[in-house]
């Protein structure tokens, strides 16, 4: 199942189409997934045309979707440093599984580290920055870029 990329400021409001089309993917009803969540068809419905569910409902949509309810949730706390907000974007990323999120989290904090050791002056400007820039974010990209043909070349590549 492919799962749309948010294109709404409060991720709240991706729940509707993300119900609908997961429905949709499934072939079933609003009956037949009202059965399925304990949602009753009315508020189903009222939630599919865009209208905020309560905690409970709310609770019981995610878990049918089988997403974390975090992803809707708009963050509470501001990330201190560039690799917490890369983190926090990542793991917001409904096309990353939670594993996946976590592994590029690790790798970009591991070379944010070491680019702070041996650039000090770049190591800077990202931290100062806030919000991962399209030139940092051409940075990365070409650093593991060249992280991934090192592997490739090495002899310990299996």
């Amino acid at each position: 199942m492919g799962r749309p990329v948010p294109t709404a400021a409060d991720p709240l409001d991706d729940l509707a189409p993300l119900l609908a089309q997961r429905r949709s993917e499934l072939g079933l009803s609003l009956r037949e997934v009202s059965a399925q969540c304990a949602v009753p068809v009315a508020t189903l419905s009222r939630v599919e045309q865009g209208r905020t569910p309560d905690l409970a409902t709310f609770r019981r949509l995610v878990e049918w979707l089988g997403l974390p309810p975090e992803r809707f949730l708009l963050p509470t706390t501001r990330a201190v440093s560039t690799p917490d907000v890369i983190s926090e974007h990542l793991r917001l990323d409904p096309t990353l599984s939670p594993d996946d999120a976590e592994k590029i989290a690790a790798l970009v904090r591991t070379m944010y580290d070491a680019l702070q050791q041996q650039e000090r002056r770049l190591a800077v400007h990202l931290r100062a920055a806030k919000t991962f820039t399209p030139p940092a974010m051409r940075l990365l990209a070409d650093l593991l870029a060249d992280m991934q043909e090192a592997l490739e070349n090495s002899d310990d590549w299996a």
